[in-house]
């Protein structure tokens, strides 16, 4: 049963860094989307981050880009979200999510292929974490 279980989250100064984990098994992770999203009080829910099947596909959201990597450990059903030189603006808590057998729901630029950016297109949810970035 595909059930995502996050980690790692926590409180951090502006400019520090954290690392998320979220374990999930029960599906192929070659043949899956995976991302991280983020819920800030009184916000929506937006991305962060996706990634695609073993990894070489990837898509961060522009307030994200440089700061933080999303990647995977296949052989032990897990991914991640490292996240550098945090600011008070990336306060909220953190979700993971999956989507096995994507395929058909990739998003696609001629050769480029993506995971899909919206989180309604995901069956599977982790319970969240906080991550709170102090001034």
């Amino acid at each position: 049963q595909v059930q995502p279980v996050e980690s790692g989250g926590g409180s951090v100064q502006a400019g520090g860094s954290l690392k998320l984990s979220c374990a999930a098994s029960g599906y192929d992770y070659n043949r899956a989307c995976m991302g991280w999203f983020r819920q800030a009080p009184g916000k929506e829910r937006e991305v962060v981050a996706t990634i695609y099947g073993g990894g070489s596909d990837t898509f961060y959201a522009d307030s994200v880009k440089d700061r933080f990597t999303i990647s995977v450990d296949t052989a032990i059903n897990t991914f991640y979200l490292q996240m550098n030189n945090l600011a008070p603006t990336d306060t909220a808590v953190y979700y993971c999510a999956a989507l096995p057998n994507c395929f058909g729901r990739l998003r696609c630029k001629g050769l480029d292929c993506y995971a899909p950016s919206t989180g309604s297109e995901y069956n599977y949810w982790g319970q969240g974490t906080q991550v709170t970035v102090s001034s």
